[in-house]
């Protein structure tokens, strides 16, 4: 197994010549730069672990070798070392995306030592977390180049940029919660929650604690307090899967959101403000709702501000075989085995599948399509 490799960065060589006995002797792998330029080649050529990089050097100072490598690798731990540190440029430092700041000299090796280990411990947590960011944004990814899917892309792309709420309809299974999803990753609010509710999978009694939240003692069973879905979406986005299942009763809590920009937990008089953007979706028509009186008309034109309608797989069989390899490849990479082919005759086969819902043909209703619930 290859060592821990620590670039140092300072132009003072006994610092240098003291760290590299310390690094050594506990095991880690020693790379030394005088200056600036000099350890950004040194970083660039050697991948190192972590970087203990000197602030105050002639020429390109820390805070800009800082710049530097944060630009060529977010996830590197990288740790601040000045013997003239302050408070403020410490606070500039991790503002900057500085790991850690130790002042020299240092206090002990003890120290030196934890620092590292924590900071190189932070560095797998990010490249950990990056990896999962990319796998799901690869088994969330919308797949196909027909003209049906370009269509929904260009109005993603209209809708992303902006705060409107959207309303995604579609026959169950097309790919609802793929396009929410994708709004929310290209919008401005990627870099906080994307909070999903299945209205249609919490009871009635349930919904408006889920949606709202509760006060401990509010009603039976409520032992604790609970922050709702809208309160752990502030400043993200909630993603509202089969809102044509909500109650009256809960429509209009939801439309008070929407306008007000507020909740109020069940049990409690106060109300929280909350700064969500609202997405929802539908396999109903809620026109056809509306006048049933079973959804409220000022509700849909509130949630139908950009409108979103997905086609089923079988409007778009030209994308099944793009659909076929993408996922033979992410399921193989997932599993650690080589990618299967599919013959011609089997993608043919399936493209003149109707993809008919299991529960549509029992009940004789209009076909659907099981496509997989995020297979496009």
């Amino acid at each position: 197994m290859p060592k821990t490799r620590i670039l140092v960065i300072d132009d003072d060589a006994p610092i240098r010549d003291s760290l590299r006995m310390t690094l050594e002797y506990n095991g880690y792998d020693f790379v030394g730069a005088a200056t600036g330029p000099e350890g950004l080649v040194l970083a660039e050529r050697d991948a190192p672990d972590l970087v203990l990089l000197d602030i105050k050097m002639p020429g390109m100072d820390g805070m800009d070798v800082l710049s530097r490598l944060r630009s060529m690798d977010e996830t590197m731990p990288v740790v601040m070392i000045s013997g003239h540190g302050t408070t403020s440029t410490a606070v500039e430092a991790i503002k900057r995306g500085a790991t850690d700041f130790l002042d020299k000299p240092f206090e002990s090796t003890d120290r030196l030592l934890v620092t590292i280990g924590n900071a190189l411990e932070q560095g797998r947590l990010r490249v950990e977390n990056r990896s999962l960011k990319k796998d799901a944004e690869v088994r969330h990814q919308m797949v196909g180049e027909s003209g049906a899917l370009q269509q929904v892309m260009a109005a993603v792309g209209r809708a992303a940029p902006t705060n409107a709420t959207v309303l995604i309809q579609g026959e169950s299974g097309v790919g609802k919660e793929l396009v929410a999803r994708t709004i929310h990753r290209n919008s401005l609010r990627r870099r906080e929650r994307f909070v999903q509710v299945n209205c249609a999978a919490i009871p009635e009694e349930l919904i408006e604690s889920e949606l709202f939240g509760h006060e401990k003692g509010s009603f039976t069973g409520a032992t604790e307090k609970q922050v709702g879905k809208f309160e752990q979406a502030d400043k993200g986005t909630i993603f509202l899967d089969e809102v044509g299942d909500m109650s009256q009763k809960t429509q209009a809590k939801v439309l008070r959101v929407l306008q007000e920009g507020e909740v109020e937990r069940l049990g409690s008089a106060r109300t929280i403000k909350v700064d969500v953007r609202v997405i929802a979706a539908t396999n109903k028509n809620l026109e056809e709702e509306i006048e049933k009186g079973s959804f409220r008309e000022d509700l849909y034109f509130r949630l139908a501000v950009i409108p979103i309608q997905v086609p089923s797989l079988r409007e778009r069989p030209d994308d099944i075989p793009l659909l076929v390899r993408h996922y033979m490849e992410y399921f193989s990479r997932e599993n650690n085995t080589r990618a299967k082919r599919v013959t011609n005759a089997a993608l043919e086969t399936m493209q003149r599948n109707r993809w008919q819902h299991p529960r549509t043909a029992q009940h004789g209703r209009a076909p659907d399509h099981h496509d997989g619930r995020r297979h496009h």
